[in-house]
């Protein structure tokens, strides 16, 4: 189903289809479940050039990053951000290295690994400490580590808030933040490397829109959502995302 380049002229209809999904699901996770954009980045990959999609999604994530971080800029905790990017700096650097030394394969695999390894972790979350050095730079660099290698980094991240007992707003606005910051110093690398172009950037100025309808919607949606039942569907989403890259 790959599609030559230009994106735009090249895509079939069932792939514009697939591709219009993505947005809107991007914009919803960014104001509802951030889990979902694994999901996303998983469906452009299959109507979209590995490159190609890599750069598009990024593009898309950073349009929701600015509709979240404006509907939340009340509720983030710009102290635990200002605690976890170093460590995040050093896990997208142990990124990079692992990337020259494993195939695709094992990559994912190691990636969907960890996840599982955290999710068993966080049953036992009513004993554990987030607020120590040590919690901050695990999860950090973790989170760094799975975003430089996977685009992975958000089910890490939502485990340490669950695990620090962030109620849901509050959870929302540092995610928010935490990921634009993450994801403006990922862009001029994308850029310098060629995963963004001319095309990514045509496929994006099409398909931002639809980034702020799903982000709108999710708005309206997480407001419905109970504490309970929010943590729950965090936990489902990083469990989805964790067997995606173990059985891709």
């Amino acid at each position: 189903m790959l599609v030559p380049a230009p994106l735009i002229d090249g895509l079939p209809w069932t792939g514009w289809a697939v591709v219009v999904v993505v947005a809107l699901v991007v914009g919803f996770s960014k104001t509802a479940l951030g889990g979902l954009g694994m999901i996303a980045a998983a469906l452009m990959a299959l109507v979209v050039p590995a490159k190609d999609s890599t750069g598009a999604v990024l593009l898309l994530l950073l349009t929701g990053d600015l509709v979240a971080i404006r509907a939340y800029r009340r509720h983030a905790d710009f102290r635990a951000i200002g605690r976890l990017l170093a460590p995040v700096l050093c896990g997208v650097a142990l990124g990079a290295l692992f990337l020259t030394f494993v195939s695709d394969d094992v990559m994912r695999r190691t990636v969907g690994a960890i996840l599982l390894a955290l999710l068993v972790l966080n049953l036992w979350r009513d004993h554990l400490r987030t607020d120590t050095r040590l919690a901050t730079l695990g999860y950090g660099g973790l989170a760094g580590f799975t975003t430089m290698v996977a685009n992975a980094g958000g089910p890490p991240m939502s485990l340490y808030l669950l695990a620090s007992r962030y109620e849901k707003w509050r959870f929302l606005g540092t995610t928010a933040w935490f990921f634009f910051t993450v994801n403006v110093i990922k862009l001029p690398v994308a850029v310098g490397v060629g995963i963004v172009g001319l095309d990514t950037v045509g496929l994006w100025a099409v398909l931002a829109p639809l980034v702020l309808v799903g982000a709108w919607v999710g708005r309206r949606v997480v407001g419905h959502v109970d504490q309970q039942l929010f943590e729950r569907l965090v936990t489902v989403m990083v469990a989805l995302a964790a067997l995606d890259l173990l059985l891709l």
